[in-house]
């Protein structure tokens, strides 16, 4: 009996579950964003690959080879490019986002772009405009450099990877602006994400970054290199597993056995439990609604909840924190190549294995970012406001000022324990990485940053897609 019943159960969940999904497909105007949005990632994804045409790519591959899990792996997370290709996506994202966060800093010290955020739609959209201005600046000179980096000569400091003939300076110049308008038009498919799709368009852009080197890491993880490839039935190809990955402590020194493996999954478990709970945890503070009595009825005095995030700033300020790290790379780098100072070169290398020191700015940068996003996007005062305004207060403080403080000391202290949380997860690839001897590259897709965004993403995706079933009066894909 009990075998039957659950097997009813389980029955009807896959039906439930498979009507909320075709209802998705079922409502014109979702259907239209979702297919709009699948369609910019797709043509995100064929640009990802077309390679600038001045570079030997034969000599590119030998000379990027395991650069995805150095300081370009890095870089192409967050950022969606591929620049260990060169493509024209090379740069990706990543200077829209540079130039985001520099107005965002600006506009909390510089008066006159304060003023312009505080005027609603208009001064957002001047600010916008201003942001798409420095990107293409950011995009020419990032892109000059990277792109003389693997034109000059090996003498002149260069990989000396452009095809001969085509090392000019007409040819540079064109891969310059290839390079810069392609991330100009990544910036503007993210838009248009944002407009007649659904969902975050730079969000979505990063993640299928992600999302699409997953694959790769789980081969270089499960795969023998080098080995001979089955076939079945003649034509499907089955490649060996490795043999190390059935065996304690591995077959040779260095390889990822069956206890790290099962370490590898429990912590892909752990993470996806622990950012779903963060990114889901609120602090619900209680408030109540005044009584009106209009005649011989009473209205108002009813009880609810104000929901406040424990994680407010998402996974902002990670993208951010990781951003400005790539800086201090590159210019250690520079100054040892440049002047061959020591502290530079000890510097370079403790920021390029992310090693003690790197974590600790790494950390620093998070918290000062969840709390500056939060301190933008969360105005204490404002909600007061709102809360007199609708004839509202929390029980045991009065409206107005008493109010804003109290919210303040609580988003504060949840706001600690968000960045904590942040800063934990954006660590975990080089602490496996370092104890487990794993490649920084699996480690950061099955534990780390990588996994954070992706999860981040993906559950604000549902939540947009919950608003369009409920506002039309359909069952939400995660309710009961």
């Amino acid at each position: 009996m009990a075998t039957t019943l659950a097997f009813r159960l389980k029955n009807s969940m896959r039906a439930l579950g498979q009507t909320r999904l075709v209802t998705i497909f079922k409502i014109k105007e979702l259907r239209q964003k979702i297919v709009i949005t699948i369609l910019f990632l797709a043509i995100y994804r064929i640009g990802f690959h077309v390679p600038l045409p001045m570079i030997d790519q034969r000599q590119m591959l030998q000379a990027m080879r395991g650069s995805d899990e150095g300081i370009l792996g890095l870089i192409s997370m967050f950022s969606g490019g591929n620049l260990s290709q060169s493509t024209i996506f090379g740069l990706g994202i990543m200077p829209y986002i540079s130039a985001s966060i520099i107005f965002q800093l600006l506009a909390s010290v510089y008066p006159p772009l304060e003023k312009l955020q505080k005027e609603g739609e208009s001064g957002r959209k001047k600010i916008n405009e201003y942001t798409r201005y420095l990107t293409v600046a950011i995009c020419f000179i990032q892109s000059w450099f990277w792109v003389m980096y693997i034109a000059r000569g090996r003498n002149e400091g260069g990989m000396q990877l452009a095809i001969q003939g085509f090392d000019n300076g007409f040819y540079i110049i064109a891969s310059i602006i290839t390079m810069t308008v392609g991330t100009v038009f990544l910036m503007w498919l993210g838009e248009q994400i944002d407009e007649y799709g659904i969902g975050n368009g730079i969000s979505l852009i990063i993640m299928a970054g992600i999302v699409a080197r997953i694959p790769d890491a789980t081969m270089s993880l499960l795969v023998a290199p080098g080995k001979p490839t089955f076939f079945l039935f003649g034509f499907i190809p089955i490649p060996q597993i490795k043999e190390s990955l059935f065996t304690l402590g591995g077959t040779t020194a260095g390889d990822i056995g069956l206890e790290k493996l099962i370490v590898l999954i429990l912590l892909f478990i752990g993470v996806v439990v622990a950012v779903v709970a963060i990114t889901k945890g609120q602090r619900r503070i209680p408030t109540q609604s005044a009584k009106h009595v209009r005649g011989r009825r009473v209205y108002g005095g009813t009880r609810q909840f104000l929901p406040l995030r424990v994680n407010q700033a998402g996974v902002m300020p990670v993208i951010f924190a990781s951003s400005l790290l790539l800086i201090p790379m590159f210019l250690f780098k520079w100054m040892t190549q440049t002047f061959n100072w020591g502290w530079a070169y000890y510097l370079q290398q403790a920021f390029e294995r992310q090693g003690y020191v790197y974590n600790l700015f790494y950390i620093a940068l998070i918290y000062f970012f969840c709390y500056f996003w939060t301190a933008i996007t969360f105005n204490p005062k404002d909600m007061a406001n709102n809360l007199k305004d609708y004839g509202s207060f929390i029980p045991g403080y009065r409206p107005g000022k008493r109010t804003a403080d109290y919210l303040e000391r609580v988003i504060l202290r949840i706001t600690y324990v968000g960045a904590a949380f942040l800063a934990v997860v954006a660590i975990i690839p080089s602490l496996i990485s370092a104890s487990l001897e794993v490649s920084y590259n699996i480690a950061s897709f099955y534990g780390g940053t990588g996994l954070l965004i992706v999860i981040s993403v993906a559950l604000d995706l549902v939540q947009k897609i919950n608003s369009h079933l409920v506002m039309r009066n359909y069952p939400g894909l995660t309710e009961d």
